[in-house]
């Protein structure tokens, strides 16, 4: 068997297999062999932990490959990327490494051995117009806002302060078995070291109940009750619906998208979900927006 030395942080990185997921996976090397090289950087695993275990167990042999990184930074980065191309992950998750991504990249950023150097005096003017910058380039990459990546960093750093005092915690709120909203994740740092472990504690438990802000307290009784346009968009001024003959053929491509939007978010019982859903379609229609010269 290979030397391969462990590192924590990366195992931590990977999103905790389901008993079904792990099972599968297990049976399909068992019955393949390990198909895909175990990554290592410098004889550290970054890649294939799960396979590890699972060959390890079962004593079935497997290939390594050496990636090469400039910094820790660099690895961590390269970690994240391959998770978000590889999986279906929960909204939580992709908040979660979008964060992490900005966090990464950032200490590149920053750290005078990384890629960028930078003079020990620079301003604190100048150390914000680059968060600005990193946040704009990750934010094209992913095609979400530049406000939504710096909101996710605070995220990102939360649910890891979580998980220092309960990992068992941290994958609830990843996987969405436990539901905390946002905004009380973003106001974590400012949060006493008790209070985050009474937090942890609660949500590892299951007692957590997630508190709704004022305007979900609103809307929480009846979606139904959202302002939605109350008839549908129809082409030439068909029928009751909203006319559209005096728009430009790109406006009713953008009213009908719209409609049939709304259409699938009359379908939907929770408030969360709808905003969620809105905030996805702003993102998108924000990107497209700065896209155009």
């Amino acid at each position: 068997m290979k030397d391969i030395m462990i590192d924590e942080e990366f195992r931590d990185l990977l999103p905790a297999l389901d008993i079904d997921t792990y099972a599968r996976l297990e049976q399909n090397i068992i019955q393949y062999g390990c198909l895909f090289p175990l990554v290592l950087w410098n004889g550290i695993l970054v890649d294939g932990y799960h396979r590890l275990r699972i060959c390890t167990t079962h004593d079935i042999p497997f290939e390594t490959i050496e990636q090469d990184f400039a910094s820790r930074d660099e690895a961590v980065i390269w970690i994240i990327s391959n998770q978000i191309s590889r999986r279906n992950l929960a909204p939580m998750q992709l908040s979660y490494y979008r964060g992490l991504h900005y966090r990464a990249d950032r200490k590149i950023v920053t750290n005078p051995y990384g890629r960028q150097k930078h003079s020990a005096d620079e301003s604190q003017n100048a150390t914000h117009q680059k968060d600005q910058s990193t946040a704009t380039r990750l934010a094209k990459q992913y095609k979400v806002s530049r406000d939504t990546i710096l909101r996710e960093s605070k995220i990102a750093a939360a649910i890891d302060a979580i998980g220092e005092s309960s990992p068992e915690a941290k994958r609830r709120i990843l996987s969405g078995e436990m539901s905390i909203n946002k905004n009380v994740l973003e106001g974590l740092s400012s949060w006493p070291k008790e209070d985050i472990v009474e937090l942890a504690a609660k949500i590892e438990e299951g007692s957590y109940e997630r508190k709704r802000t004022g305007s979900e307290q609103e809307g929480a009784a009846d979606v139904q009750g959202l302002q939605w346009p109350s008839a549908p968009i129809t082409p030439g001024g068909e029928g009751d619906g909203v006319e559209v003959s005096g728009m430009s053929p790109f406006e009713a491509a953008i009213a009908r998208i719209t409609e049939e939007l709304f259409a699938e978010l009359r379908k939907q019982s929770s408030t969360e979900d709808v905003k969620s859903a809105l905030r996805s379609y702003i993102n998108m229609l924000e990107d497209l927006y700065s896209q155009i010269i």
